[in-house]
């Protein structure tokens, strides 16, 4: 029978970024505050690149990397971390029943084959005939099969013996913030006791650049922080894998796992967007939270691109009792996998029991000497989907 005061707790944390891995790496680089944005490698378009790992420590198997684009090998790398948090890495009965929820993208272009078929056939004599030959002598066969968002959850179940159910959502951010609130929901409704959830984006893709920048969404020539991007707005892509493995209290306490923090609440709104509605939406979550008066702090995922950015952030500024920090700043924006990265960042917040310096040049980022005892993280869409999701200290 379905049990909706089921706490779940949050045990483990898996991230890698620009900033290093692992929680103490983040925690290092967030409170001393410096940009990480590559201006260069793809100018004009400004990206965070993913810092050096050593992807031996996780994918133990080079066979098993060959064959996996960098997003995977930066998710499946993630997801090992996030086992080894929570001190359940080896353990074949619990993995066999742990649940994966994960948030994907499209795979990878090989852009480099692309480029040079697009390149000559416009002068090809014979363009069907051209193209044909072309795609079946450049392409790798594997290609099309690493292409296929749910590889990511098949290498994880590989490498690191995932066995439970499976599920992949694709939807930009859209897809990370339900990978979050469905994880949640199951373990509430007593469907499943433990489940890892996340997701992973390479950055550093032409490609997919290419394809951003068609709608206008890149952050262009010059870093600003999130909130200083009204006049040039856009977001710095990022190469970041985040996994969460969120865990019913009583599954919790039975293993004698420690808590980093609760997961409370996961809010979402995906309606097709008007002026305004950002706004309303936030309004209307935020109501449905019923927060308390005091100890609320907000990890934001806003993005920098508009109007989402600045309806995010009149919203915040009417609580002004809100201390606040945006994430993008720092480490960029990973589109699928941010929100988990957030509330990996809100989690964070509260086992250390403090909330990390400004990194702003506005002032909606002010500095904070209360003790906060619960996060909203916020995750807004760069053009779809609005969410909300509250942790809080154990």
């Amino acid at each position: 029978m379905a049990n909706a005061q089921r706490d779940v707790w949050i045990t483990g944390i898996g991230i890698v970024s620009c900033l290093g891995e692992g929680p103490e790496a983040h925690w290092r680089a967030l409170s001393e505050p410096a940009s990480t944005a590559d201006i260069k490698t793809f100018a004009p378009h400004i990206v965070h690149p993913l810092a050096r790992v050593d992807f031996d420590k996780q994918i133990p198997k080079k066979g098993d990397q060959r064959q996996m684009e960098p997003w995977q090998r930066i998710g499946t790398y993630a997801a090992g971390l996030a086992l080894d948090s929570a001190g359940v890495k080896g353990n074949t009965e619990l993995l066999g029943r742990m649940d994966m929820i994960v948030a994907a993208g499209g795979g990878e272009r090989d852009w480099a084959a692309d480029a040079s078929i697009l390149s000559g056939l416009p002068t090809a004599e014979q363009p069907e005939r051209f193209l044909n030959e072309r795609l079946m002598s450049d392409l790798r066969p594997t290609l099309f099969l690493a292409q296929l968002s749910n590889l990511l959850a098949g290498n994880i179940s590989i490498v690191h013996g995932v066995t439970g159910s499976s599920r992949t959502f694709m939807g930009e951010e859209a897809a990370g913030l339900d990978a979050v609130r469905i994880a949640l929901a199951r373990i509430k409704a007593n469907q499943s006791d433990v489940a890892l959830v996340g997701g992973a984006q390479n950055g550093e893709r032409r490609d997919l650049l290419m394809l951003y920048e068609f709608g206008g969404f890149c952050l262009k020539r010059e870093f600003h922080t999130v909130w200083d991007r009204q006049s040039s707005p856009g977001f710095a892509l990022a190469s970041l894998g985040a996994f969460l493995v969120l865990e019913s209290r009583d599954h919790a306490e039975r293993r004698q796992a420690s808590p980093l923090a609760k997961l409370s609440e996961v809010i979402v709104e995906s309606a097709p967007r008007s002026a305004g509605s950002v706004e309303a939406n936030l309004e209307r979550m935020w109501d449905a939270l019923q927060l308390g008066p005091n100890g609320t702090a907000v990890i934001s995922g806003a993005t920098g691109t508009e109007p989402g950015t600045s309806e995010e952030r009149s919203f915040l500024a009417r609580r002004a009792e809100v201390a606040i920090r945006a994430t993008g700043s720092h480490f960029g924006h990973g589109v699928e996998p941010q929100f988990c990265m957030n509330i990996a960042v809100a989690a964070l917040t509260l086992s250390y029991g403090k909330l990390f310096p400004p990194y702003d040049t506005t002032g909606v980022e002010r500095p904070i000497v209360a003790e906060p005892s619960r996060v909203v993280v916020t995750g807004v869409g760069h053009w779809r989907g609005e969410g909300l999701a509250l942790v809080e200290r154990v």
